[in-house]
Order: structure tokens, then C-alpha cells, then sequence
């Protein structure tokens, strides 16, 4: 088919690309396929299904489902870029069949049009090149066997002889060049280099070096050099090293220059001609038929066979099969039509209703132009679609149209309800987000008018996920239509209230001056939230986080009010929650120090500032040391040593505890490996690890490459966070820690809710009782026997007993009598750099009882 006339065919279309096009494709030869933007497959001709799907009719999702799993990403690749404007894309891939075999193939990929939605469509034509591919690497392998004992042939050899400095070309390879062989050759690489073209000089120095480099890669490569006459020739430079010296240079590289200019030229030419196939195809039609007028033939694909409910063996002869079709009533326009455009060559379109032999009737759409082929022939090519549905659509489309002007009063009502639904919340039947921004901008417009104050209370359910989580999104929305209820019955006349979205709230109230008044509102609200509602048997309860901005005046920023309204309900979230709180300055600079620590924290990463800090621990009965807790501390450049409650909270809102954690255990390895190098007797290192980062499941193949040796380092895990909320895969990772022979230890025991089977279940090497418990062992008979019986339950477990916050030397006799393992604290030694070890063991000062004063600390899971 012409490509003028199919591109004006698609231009013209009826408006439903995918089915134009799946008509004309069905009938084509060619294995086509369309897909859209996201690679999508929308259809496939049977050609294409027969030859690359086995005959099965079920189209996978995408055509990368089709491809080797390394050529799956280029096709979505490819057509990332492409519009109705551009060029088609040519791609090499891999097709695996069902049964694991793998062809070659050239996907040419062409935009077609766009859909309804203004997204482009691409039609997708694959070209079987398996036979080629294979015989190109078995002339590949051919020519790199033979390339070295090429003597002669109609290519130019040359022979370049580091060596001896020597360098040979034939009397074809000047021939190539239009030199004779008394013209004298260049006298460097670099006079040589001046006759490349320039787009070719780089790309030729880098494949000269790497082919002396005897890179496979670039044995053959072509280019461009200024022939004596002074035009350009395509050379294609084959070549290979030979010979190499004791340190294998290259000393010798020989091969051959061919002049493929002209195929250079076939290839430009077989390239237009695919360009011009892949427009065809973009612009092909449904139904094709092509009319000789001068010989009566006539051609129709298999579509118009099918359109028409006739059999491929049917014959078509103008003045014969088609136009007994013709509807009696249309025949006589139909035919005329076609008379008059025969000989003006222009594309005109028609309409007409045919009678198929089943008696049934239907309306065919046409596309024609006419045109005299290259031996004088008068031809007319065109295409043919169904569109009776479209016709009949469009009547009952017309009869909806009377019937709704008839129902106009109907429809008015409707309109009604649209935009109350659009202004209010499907749920709870508040007003929504695009209501309160209109009422801010009007209220906004009051204030300045009028002078009148606005407030905003922003207003966040607690605990409404865990109840959506736990009782069901049923239960979630029935805690919402009373959180509704209650916000309408407790507001003032004349406020407004409305749903944002999720469990957050805001009510637009009038502000006199009075925040006492506020603050009284926020509080009813909180009061009446917190009351349990009864769910199918549960008493759910949950309460209400406030945040409150109010402003008076004319020069009054609703949408910024909003905006402070939220800043302070993050403070009231922060502060605990079922509160409410007022927007401050003071609110406003919290935010931005936290987001400024946020900043710093994620710089000191990157700076490296992240530091071990070490406390000795010690065996109760010798005082020897026993091992050594590594605590992370922060080299701030400005506030020096940070120690985790200035940076923890925040770090874990940032997702970064489970990276500093690493950070620290890689450089208190690194300190352990060096202390126990020079001598000093430390047992073990234990490292606080994050509950977040057992979640890791590449955690145990990251440690495995820190080659620890098993038995000398212990990960402390918080009892109050772990202990019996730990879930399978948490459990898997500690299973596989283990088994890198790194032991598990219980930090702050005591201080939780475990229960001694989850502490058989988890089978820690020791447990850490808390400071807390430790603090008043010397001062209360009641502490000391408690903390007796966490020593005798380690003992009956088999699990070793470390006391931390050791901080006087009655401290340390109590302990010992008790029966604890180790100690830790201050009584024997702070925590210190990793410099300070080393003269800290050696002075022994904690032996005679010099032990440092307390400090009070706040504990965190990443140390003191």
C-alpha cells in the first residue's frame, strides 16, 4: 500500500486506533504486534502469535514476558523516548519459547498514533536473525583463525612491526586510497590521523590501541579517511596481534583495510527502505484492498475476507463480489462516488450499509485514493472497517440525548448531589479538603474585610491505626463516622468542620481573642474522643492529638494559619499525644532544629563523625577484665562528643540507626583486632544492635565478610523493645547470626515485659540487669532481692549475669555476694576512647579502688 494513502488513512480514522490497526495487522504476513508507552501488549496478528507464541492465543501482559531476562528492560527503554514524531527504533533481543529455547531477533519498534488518553501507541515488527547471528560468529571465529595467514587478497594488508620499526601496506591497501606506490606515506600516526575523518578520530585512536592491546572487542572497526581525490571512503580495518614481547606488548600487528563504501551505501539504502516499510506499517488500515482498473483485478487481505463473512477463495473482480453487497438503497451514491474520484487521485472517505449472505446488515466505513502504478495501471487502494456498533452506539446515543433534555429537572437534581459529593467526604459526609480550601479562602477574604480573628484546630486521631489494623477497615470507618459525630456536636454555631483525609480533621472557627475559649473546645474534643465505642463486641478507644493556630487582623494568611495549625499538632504528637497544643514561634524553631539536626546527622554521616566509645566490664570475684560494651558517641565539629540521647530519636525518625550501627561495629572491630595485636587481654566485644536492622535480611552475609572470629563478639539487644515481639524473620536472623558464632546478649533486663519463655525460646549467651534495678541494691532490701532472682534465674537458665551501672565499691560487694558474673559501671571504669584503653588496663587504677564519681545518663538502645 502507498504511504501516502495509509498515512492519511489513520489520519482520518474513525477514532479507535487500536482496532484500525489490529485490522490491517491481522491481515499482514509480517509477525506485528502494538504496544503502548509502558510496553504493554494490546495485540498480536496471528502471524506473530503462531511464530513467537507457539500458536497460543493468550497474549502475555508485556512483551518484555517474552524476552531473555537480560533483554527485558530495553524495549520499555527504547520507547521511553519516542513520540509520533520520531524515527523507529531498531533492538537486537532474545525471544525464550516456553520450552527454554532462544532465538535472535530485530525488534523494529514504530509509533503509530495516540489512544484516547493521548498516549502514544507503537506497532512492533519481529525479524527472525537467529541463522545470521550464528553465521556471524562462525565467520567471526573463521576470520580470527585465518586473519594472521592472510597474504593476499583483494583487501589491503598491511603489517606493522613494532620490533624492528618496520611497517608494510599492500599495493591494494594505496589502491584503497587512490595512492601509487611511488606517493609517500604518512610520516606519523599523528600525519595519518589528519586524513580520519573528524567525527571517527577519537573512536579510531581508542580502537587502535585496543586492538594492539589484542582486545577481541575491537579486531574489527570501521571508518572514514580522505581519499587522495579528496572524498571520504568507508574502511573497514581488521586486525590482530601476532607477536609480544616478554611483558606481552604487542610487538606485531597485522591485517587487512577493505573499501566498503559501497556497502556503506547498500546498507544507507536498505535502511531508508526499512524506514519507509515502518511508516507503512504505522500508518496501515483495516480492511486493505488495492483495485486494478485496467485490468479488473481487485486484492483484498484477509480482513476485508472476513468483514465481508466470506472464505480467502472467493473471487474479486471489479463490478462483481463487493458490489453485490452494496445495499440496494446505497448501491447507486456508493458507486458514483467511486466513478467520480477515480482519476482526480485524491483521498476521500464514504459510508455505506452492505447485506452479508446470513442476511444480516451492516455499516462498512471506507477509506480510498486512487492513483497509476509504475506500468501505467489506473489503481485505487483503500481500506474497509465495521463500524456498525459505532452506528448503532450513536443512535442510542441521540435517543439518550432526547430523553435527557426530557428529564432535565432530573439531571438538575443530580448535578446537585455531584457537587455536594464532590465538596463533601464519601464517609462521613463532612465537608472534604477542596471545601475547606474554598472556605479558607473566603473566611481569608472576611478577616481582611471585617477585621475578625480565624482560628484552626488540626486534629489527628490516636490509635485509629492499630484499630483499622486489628478489627478491620469495617471497624475503621465506623471509629470515623463517630469521630464525625462528635466533632458536629461539639463545635460552636456557625464553625465549620471538615475531613481531610485519613483520620485528621480541622475546624474553621471564629477567634475573638480568647484562646482560654480554644483551648476549652480542644479539650471537650479530646474528653468525648477518648469515650470507648463498642465494635461487635470490642471497646475501641482512641483519642485526639490538636493542634491550634489562631490569628486576628486584616492582614490574616488562612492557608498559613492551616499550615502552623499542623506544625503544632506534630508538636502535640511529639509531646505525648491526647493533647492539644498552640502554635508558637517557639513551635515554629523546634521544627527547624529538628530539621537542622536532621541535616547534621545526615552530614556526619557522610563526614564520618560517628565514633566507639568503650566501658570495661569486669569478672565479679577476680575483677579481671572480662570483656569490653561499645557505646556510639557523635564527634559533633561544634559541640564535641554527643553521646546518643542528643541525636538517637532523631536518627531513628531518619532510618539511620541501623547504618550508624554498622559504621560502629566495623571500627570496633577494627580497634578489638589491634588491642588483642599488642598484647592486651580483653575477651570479648559486645555491640548494641538495633531491633530495626535484625529486619535486614542480608545482615548475616554482610558480617560473614567481617570475618569474625566466633566466640569474641557479642550483639546486646533491648529487652523492652525485643524480647517477645520479636517475629519469624527477626528470629531466622539471629539463628543465622549464631551461627557465625557472634552470641546474643539481653540489654536492660528487667525493665520489659519478657517472659521466661520467650527468654528459653531466644537462649541468650548473658542478660544485662538495668541500671535502674542496680541503682538501689545498696539502699532497699526489696531491689536487692529482685535483683537476686534475676541472677537466679540467669544461673538456672545457664546464662551469664552482667550488671551495668555499677557506681560503688558497696555496690560491687552486694553483687558479688549475690552471685552476679560481671559488673559494669562507673565504679571500675567510664566509658573512654579507644586511645584510653590501653594505659587504663595497664595503670589497673579500678584494683585498688579509684573508681570515678557517677554522672547522671539517660540510657538509649545505642549505648549510654
Amino acid at each position: 500500500m502507498p504511504l501516502n494513502v495509509l498515512s492519511r488513512l489513520l489520519d482520518s480514522g474513525p477514532g479507535d486506533e487500536i482496532g484500525v490497526l489490529e485490522t490491517i495487522f491481522q491481515a499482514d504476513p509480517f509477525p506485528i504486534a502494538i504496544i503502548d508507552h509502558a510496553a504493554v501488549l494490546l495485540f498480536a496478528n496471528s502471524t506473530f502469535k503462531r511464530e513467537w507464541l507457539l500458536g497460543e492465543g493468550r497474549l502475555p501482559t508485556t512483551l518484555s514476558a517474552l524476552l531473555h531476562p537480560d533483554d527485558q528492560a530495553k524495549v520499555p527503554r527504547a520507547i521511553q523516548g519516542l513520540n509520533i514524531d520520531s524515527p523507529a527504533e531498531h533492538l537486537e533481543l532474545r525471544i525464550v519459547s516456553p520450552a527454554g529455547s532462544q532465538r535472535w531477533v530485530v525488534a523494529t519498534v514504530m509509533p503509530l498514533s495516540k489512544n484516547f488518553k493521548g498516549e502514544c501507541l507503537f506497532a512492533v515488527h519481529l525479524t527472525d536473525i537467529t541463522d545470521q547471528k550464528r553465521q556471524f560468529e562462525e565467520l567471526a571465529e573463521r576470520e580470527s583463525r585465518w586473519d594472521n595467514a592472510l597474504v593476499s587478497s583483494v583487501s589491503g594488508v598491511w603489517d606493522h612491526n613494532y620490533a624492528t620499526g618496520q611497517k608494510y601496506y599492500s599495493p591494494v591497501w594505496r589502491q584503497i586510497r587512490g595512492m601509487s606506490p611511488e606517493d609517500p606515506l604518512a610520516a606519523s600516526t599523528e600525519e595519518w590521523l589528519k586524513l580520519v575523518h573528524p567525527d571517527d578520530h577519537a573512536r579510531v585512536i581508542h580502537a587502535m590501541e585496543r586492538q594492539n592491546a589484542g582486545d577481541p572487542a575491537y579486531a574489527v572497526f570501521d571508518y572514514r579517511e580522505r581519499h587522495k581525490q579528496g572524498h571520504w571512503v568507508w574502511i573497514e580495518c581488521r586486525g590482530a596481534c601476532v607477536e609480544w614481547d616478554a611483558n606481552g606488548k604487542a610487538t606485531r600487528v597485522v591485517g587487512t583495510d577493505t573499501d566498503i563504501t559501497a556497502r556503506k551505501a547498500a546498507e544507507e539504502k536498505t535502511a531508508q527502505m526499512s524506514r519507509r516499510l515502518d511508516m507503512a506499517l504505522e500508518i496501515s488500515g483495516i480492511g486493505v484492498y488495492e483495485s486494478d482498473f485496467s485490468t479488473g483485478e481487485v486484492e483484498w487481505d484477509e480482513r476485508m475476507f472476513r468483514i465481508y463473512g466470506l472464505e480467502k477463495s472467493e473471487e474479486v473482480k471489479i463490478g462483481g463480489l463487493w458490489e453485490s453487497f452494496l445495499h440496494p438503497d446505497d448501491a447507486a451514491r456508493v458507486q458514483a462516488n467511486v466513478s467520480a474520484h477515480i482519476d482526480e487521485g485524491k483521498r476521500f472517505s464514504d459510508q455505506y450499509r452492505v447485506i452479508l449472505r446470513d442476511g444480516s446488515e451492516r455499516v462498512v466505513r471506507t477509506r480510498t485514493m486512487s492513483f497509476i502504478d509504475g506500468n501505467g495501471h489506473q489503481k485505487m487502494v483503500g481500506a474497509n472497517w465495521d463500524v456498525t456498533a459505532d452506528v448503532t452506539l450513536h443512535r442510542e446515543l441521540e435517543r439518550a440525548k432526547t430523553l435527557a433534555e426530557a428529564r432535565n429537572r432530573e439531571l438538575e437534581a443530580a448535578r446537585s448531589s455531584i457537587e455536594h459529593n464532590a465538596m463533601h467526604d464519601y464517609l462521613t459526609d463532612l465537608p472534604n479538603r477542596r471545601y475547606l480550601d474554598e472556605m479558607l479562602d473566603r473566611v481569608g477574604a472576611e478577616c481582611a474585610r471585617d477585621r475578625h480573628g480565624i482560628a484552626i484546630l488540626h486534629i489527628d486521631l490516636d490509635r485509629f491505626k492499630q484499630i483499622n489494623d486489628t478489627l478491620g477497615h469495617s471497624a475503621g470507618d465506623m471509629m470515623l463516622k463517630h469521630a464525625a459525630k462528635v466533632l458536629k456536636g461539639t463545635i460552636r454555631k456557625g464553625d465549620f468542620v471538615a475531613r481531610i483525609g485519613g483520620d485528621e480533621f480541622v475546624i474553621l472557627s471564629k477567634f475573638e481573642g480568647s484562646p482560654r475559649k480554644l483551648s476549652h473546645l480542644a479539650d471537650r474534643i479530646i474528653k468525648e474522643l477518648r469515650k470507648p465505642v463498642s465494635y461487635e463486641g470490642h471497646d475501641c478507644r482512641f483519642g485526639a492529638s490538636i493542634g491550634i493556630a489562631c490569628h486576628t487582623g486584616a492582614e490574616v494568611d488562612a492557608r498559613q494559619l492551616l499550615l502552623n495549625a499542623d506544625i503544632a499538632l506534630y508538636r502535640a504528637k511529639n509531646r505525648g499525644r491526647n493533647r492539644h497544643e498552640f502554635f508558637s514561634a517557639d513551635t515554629q524553631n523546634e521544627i527547624i532544629s529538628t530539621k537542622r539536626i536532621s541535616d547534621e546527622i545526615l552530614l556526619a554521616l557522610e563526614r564520618d563523625e560517628f565514633i566507639p566509645y568503650y566501658q570495661l566490664q569486669f569478672d565479679s570475684q577476680t575483677l579481671e577484665i572480662a570483656g569490653v560494651e561499645t557505646l556510639a558517641r557523635w564527634m559533633h565539629p561544634e559541640r564535641g562528643v554527643l553521646s546518643p540521647d542528643k541525636f538517637l530519636e532523631m536518627a531513628e525518625d531518619l532510618d539511620v540507626v541501623s547504618v550508624i550501627d554498622g559504621i560502629i561495629l566495623d571500627k570496633a572491630l577494627a580497634d578489638f583486632r589491634d588491642w588483642r595485636a599488642h598484647g592486651l587481654s580483653i575477651p570479648k566485644l559486645s555491640v548494641n544492635v538495633s531491633y530495626r536492622r535484625l529486619h535486614d535480611a542480608s545482615l548475616s552475609r554482610k558480617l560473614r565478610k567481617l570475618r569474625i572470629e566466633p566466640g569474641t563478639v557479642s550483639f546486646e539487644l533491648l529487652e523492652s523493645i525485643f524480647l517477645d515481639n520479636c517475629d519469624d524473620d527477626v528470629l531466622k536472623n539471629l539463628a543465622r547470626i549464631r551461627k557465625l558464632g557472634i552470641e546474643i546478649e539481653i540489654d536492660d533486663f528487667g525493665t520489659g515485659h519478657a517472659s521466661i519463655i520467650s527468654l528459653l525460646r531466644l537462649n541468650p549467651r548473658a542478660l544485662k540487669i538495668d541500671r535502674e534495678l542496680v541503682r538501689l541494691v545498696s539502699q532497699s532490701q526489696k531491689q536487692r532481692k529482685m535483683v537476686g532472682s534475676i541472677i537466679e534465674i540467669g544461673k538456672s537458665l545457664n546464662i551469664e549475669v552482667v550488671a551495668e551501672g555499677v557506681e560503688t565499691t558497696e555496690q560491687i560487694r552486694i553483687l558479688r555476694d549475690l552471685g552476679c558474673d560481671i559488673l559494669q559501671g562507673y565504679a571500675l571504669a567510664r566509658p573512654m576512647p579507644r586511645g584510653s584503653i590501653p594505659d587504663f588496663i595497664l595503670c589497673g587504677r579500678w584494683r585498688s579502688g579509684e573508681s570515678p564519681q557517677p554522672e547522671n545518663r539517660k540510657r538509649h538502645p545505642s549505648g549510654s
